[in-house]
């Protein structure tokens, strides 16, 4: 719909601003307030302070966003890689190929995360693929769950990707892996860029399948979140969400001053 008026303009404006301050700052501005709260029976916090960020900090904490961290850069980088291969495959294939692809690589996000975890912990809990009890099936995990964004970014790169670039490329005697080093790789960084960067923020987030596989010596922090809330803890609970919201926007920075260099 076009708006022609100021009035109008303003109106749309104004709404869209109320929502965006519901439905998205209240809630990150309530979890960083409780964060700073030592008690909370009124309308606002009392007793602010970092004492529960100091605690959030301590040995076991602190290890579990060392967990969070690793996981998410070693299952956004396989997600990327087998990602990027699918995609760039699955271009070259006929048309049923390319939609029986699809639907197998978007199947992870159409069921619930619980049920990916049980499936893998059942699956991969027999020789000779025995991943349960190790940091592997999380990681595992979190690919699986992942790699649908990897694919379809990449996917929607090579549709708007001009084929003339390739042709004049293999036009000049260029082989196959020339062309895809050459010219289809770089043209694709953006797209690699965002989805790694959206990879490793949902990495950074996810939780249902991860309560059903993770082993007791790889706990990431949305896990050790969960265990805070349930005993009651929640403005720890809050503060450790707080560095994980702080964490994961560092770690997309990083990832994408890599991607502009």
């Amino acid at each position: 719909m076009l708006l022609w008026t100021r009035s109008s303009r303003a109106l749309v404006l104004g709404f869209f601003a109320l929502v965006v301050a519901v439905v998205f700052v209240a809630p990150i501005a309530t979890v960083v307030a409780a964060a700073l709260a030592g008690s909370w029976t009124g309308p606002l916090p009392s007793n602010l302070g970092g004492k529960n960020f100091s605690t959030a900090l301590s040995d076991e904490n602190f290890a579990s966003l060392t967990v969070s961290l690793q996981t998410a850069f070693i299952s956004g980088a396989l997600a990327l890689i087998v990602g990027t291969w699918a995609a760039l495959a699955a271009r070259e294939a006929p048309m049923w190929l390319r939609r029986i692809t699809d639907a197998v690589f978007h199947l992870p996000i159409a069921v619930p995360s619980v049920a990916i975890g049980l499936g893998l912990l059942i699956t991969f809990n027999e020789r000779p693929l025995l991943l349960g009890g190790t940091k592997w099936i999380v990681i595992l995990a979190h690919t699986v769950l992942v790699l649908a964004f990897a694919f379809s970014s990449v996917s929607a790169a090579l549709e708007r990707l001009d084929p003339a670039y390739r042709q004049a490329a293999e036009s000049l005697g260029a082989g196959p892996v020339r062309v895809l080093t050459g010219v289809t790789l770089p043209l694709l960084l953006p797209a690699l860029g965002a989805a790694a960067g959206l990879s490793i923020a949902l990495s950074m987030g996810e939780l249902g399948a991860t309560v059903m596989v993770y082993p007791a010596t790889w706990k990431t922090l949305p896990v050790s979140i969960f265990g805070l809330t349930d005993r009651g803890q929640v403005f720890l609970a809050a503060a450790n969400t707080t560095l994980l919201l702080a964490v994961t926007l560092v770690a997309l920075m990083v990832v994408g001053r890599i991607r502009r260099r």
